[in-house]
């Protein structure tokens, strides 16, 4: 899986997590959320750079989850020097 990195950190999009264990298709979310089947395709593909806070809102009312539920936050290896 790739992941949005940004300058030392990474976030784990979980729309295919997600879609799963809803069983829903990207087509069906896209329709509830009106969001571009692109756009969500990207986000399934976790290769999007940036995701608008409207685009969170929408699928966390489609799935009725928090946002911890469709993003996780995955620290970077590297030490942090003090």
């Amino acid at each position: 899986m790739s992941f949005l990195q940004n300058g030392g950190f990474m976030i784990k999009i979980k729309i295919s997590d997600l879609l799963g264990k809803h069983k829903m298709t990207q087509k069906a979310l896209s329709e509830i959320t009106g969001i571009r089947p692109a756009t969500i395709s990207k986000m399934y593909y976790e290769e999007v750079k940036r995701i608008d806070v409207k685009h969170l809102n929408n699928i966390c009312k489609a799935f009725d989850c928090e946002i911890s539920e469709l993003l996780e936050y995955i620290p970077d290896k590297k030490e942090i020097k003090k």
